[in-house]
C-alpha cells in the first residue's frame, strides 16, 4: 500500500512538471525578425510591380508598435517616413462615432433618438410612408436609408469641390430617402456628416474642438487632425496620386480639403497614430479603464448591429466587422483623391494594422492581410538565432515565369516568396542537409526537392526545383 503511495506521488509530481513545461513553450513568444524581413522584400516588390508611390505601415502586437515601416515616396526627391500625415478620408468616421457614443455615456443623446430631433433642420423627404424614423442609430450603422452623399459632386475632378456645413443643410431638402430606415446597408457620407453636425449641437463645441478635447488630446494622437493642412502639403502630408493610367502612370492630385464634410472624411493622419488609437482599444478591451469610453460601450461598437446579408455586409456602430471567430477583425477603410488607408484590429489575438498609400487604385486592405499572413506563419521562438539560412538568402531570377523569388530562412527552414505576389504566399522548404531542402506539404508531409547550386568557390548562384534552375541576382 505504502509502494502504491509513493508511485502516485511520483507520477503526480511527474505530471505537474510536465504540465509546466508544457504551459512555458505554450507561453513562449514568437521571434519575428524573419517575418518582417520578408514583408518588408513582399511590400517593395509591390511597390515596384504596381508602380505605387508609396505604403507606410504600422502593427500593433501585445499592445504595443511592433513594426513601422514606410516605403517609397511623395515625390521624386521626397522618401516617406514613418511619420508621414496623408488623408485618411473615412477612417474619420470611427472617431465621430466615437464621439457620438460618448455623448450617449452622458446621457444628453440616445441611440434611438430621431436624427430630426437634433438637427431641426433636417428636411430630408422620407419617401417611405411606413420607414421607421431615421435614428442616430441607423447612421451609425448605415442602415438608415440616407442617401450616400450630400446634394453636391465632391468626388468629380479636378477640383473635388466640397461643400461647407450650410450649403450641405441647404441641400438636405432637395434629396430623398433611399430605402425605409432599418432595412438595407447604404453606406453613406451624408449620415456621417450630420452627426457631426449633432455633436456641435448637442456638446456646444465646434466640431474640431470637441474631438482635440475628448479623443485626440487624452489619447496624445498629435499628428491627427480632423482637416486636411494646407500649410503641410508637399511637406510632412505628402502628394497623393491617381490610380494608374493604361500607361502605368499615375497623375498628381490636387490638394482638396472635406470642409462641410469633415466629420465622414475629412481628416489626416499617420499609421503611428492610427496605432495609438488601436492599442487604446485593446488595452481597454483588456481591462484598462480609459477616459475616453467604457469597455461596454466599445464592446457594442464592435458587435455586428446590422447583418445584411443582401450585401452580405456586417456593421457594428461605426466599425466594420469582417470574418468570423478567430481571424474576426473590425476596422475602418478609406479612400479619398490621392489616398488610400485602412485600419483593422482583430481584438482576440490583440493585433492591429494600419497602412496607408499615396495614391488611388491601390487595396490597402491586401497589405495588412498579407503582413497579417505571413506573421501567423511564424514558427521560430525568441531566444533562438534567426537567420540560420542567410547565406541562401536574396533574389533570383523567376523570368520568364515570373518576376523574382525571394528565399528567406525561415527558422530551421527556409521560405520562398515570388514576386509580384498579391496575397504574400510564402512556399515552405525543410532542411533535409546542407543545401538540400524539400517543400513542407499541407499536411506536413513532404514534396519535391530544391536544391542550392554554388560556384567552385562555394558561393551560392541559384537553386534547382522540379529540374529548373533559377540564377541568383
Amino acid at each position: 500500500m505504502k509502494r502504491n503511495l509513493l508511485f502516485l506521488l511520483f507520477f503526480s509530481i511527474l505530471f505537474s512538471c510536465q504540465k509546466q513545461i508544457e504551459k512555458k513553450v505554450t507561453n513562449q513568444e514568437n521571434d519575428y525578425t524573419e517575418a518582417y524581413q520578408i514583408a518588408q522584400v513582399w511590400l517593395q516588390g509591390q511597390i515596384d510591380y504596381e508602380q505605387i508611390p508609396g505604403i507606410t505601415m504600422s502593427v500593433v502586437r501585445g499592445n504595443k508598435i511592433d513594426w513601422n515601416i514606410a516605403l517609397g515616396f511623395s515625390d521624386s526627391e521626397s522618401p516617406l517616413t514613418p511619420t508621414s500625415l496623408f488623408s485618411i478620408c473615412s477612417i474619420s468616421k470611427l472617431f465621430t462615432s466615437i464621439a457620438i457614443m460618448q455623448l450617449v455615456e452622458q446621457g444628453k443623446i440616445k441611440l434611438n433618438d430621431p436624427i430630426s430631433r437634433h438637427l431641426p433642420y433636417f428636411s430630408l423627404e422620407q419617401q417611405y410612408s411606413k420607414s421607421l424614423p431615421i435614428t442616430i442609430a441607423n447612421i451609425l450603422s448605415h442602415s438608415s436609408g440616407l442617401p450616400r452623399e450630400s446634394n453636391h459632386s465632391y468626388w468629380s475632378p479636378p477640383d473635388f469641390k466640397f461643400p461647407s456645413k450650410q450649403e450641405v443643410i441647404e441641400g438636405l431638402s432637395e434629396q430623398k430617402t433611399l430605402y425605409p430606415a432599418e432595412t438595407y446597408f447604404q453606406y453613406s457620407n451624408l449620415g456621417l456628416t450630420l452627426l457631426g453636425y449633432l455633436i456641435e449641437e448637442v456638446s456646444k463645441q465646434s466640431y474640431s474642438d470637441y474631438i482635440q478635447d475628448h479623443i485626440l488630446d487624452p489619447l496624445e494622437m498629435h499628428n491627427t487632425k480632423t482637416f486636411m493642412d494646407k500649410s503641410q502639403y508637399g511637406k510632412e502630408l505628402v502628394f497623393g496620386y491617381s490610380a494608374k493610367k493604361r500607361n502605368g502612370e499615375r497623375d498628381l492630385v490636387p490638394f482638396f480639403k472635406a470642409n462641410g464634410i469633415n466629420a465622414a472624411a475629412g481628416y489626416s493622419s499617420n499609421t503611428s497614430d492610427l496605432a495609438k488609437f488601436a492599442i487604446w482599444q485593446l488595452k481597454l478591451l483588456s481591462g484598462l479603464k480609459t477616459s475616453i469610453l467604457n469597455v461596454k460601450t466599445l464592446n457594442q461598437m464592435h458587435t455586428t448591429q446590422l447583418n445584411d446579408t443582401l450585401n452580405n455586409v456586417k456593421r457594428g456602430y461605426g466599425f466594420g466587422v469582417y470574418g468570423e471567430t478567430s481571424k474576426r477583425t473590425v476596422g475602418h477603410g478609406g479612400s479619398c483623391p490621392g489616398y488610400r488607408s485602412v485600419l483593422t484590429i482583430n481584438p482576440k489575438s490583440k493585433t492591429a494594422f494600419a497602412v496607408m498609400i499615396n495614391a488611388n487604385g491601390t487595396n490597402p486592405m491586401k497589405y495588412a492581410n498579407g503582413v497579417s499572413d505571413i506573421l501567423d506563419k511564424v514558427t521560430l521562438r525568441k531566444g533562438n538565432k534567426p537567420n540560420k539560412n542567410k547565406e541562401v538568402e536574396g533574389y533570383y531570377n523567376g523570368q520568364p515565369w515570373s518576376g523574382e523569388t525571394y528565399i528567406s530562412s525561415w527558422g530551421d527552414n527556409i521560405a520562398l516568396l515570388s514576386l509580384p505576389n498579391n496575397n504574400a504566399n510564402l512556399t515552405i522548404f525543410k532542411t533535409v542537409k546542407k543545401d538540400i531542402f524539400r517543400r513542407i506539404l499541407k499536411n506536413d508531409s513532404l514534396g519535391e526537392s530544391l536544391h542550392i547550386l554554388r560556384n567552385t568557390k562555394h558561393e551560392v548562384i541559384g537553386y534547382k526545383r522540379h529540374q529548373t534552375i533559377n540564377k541568383k541576382i
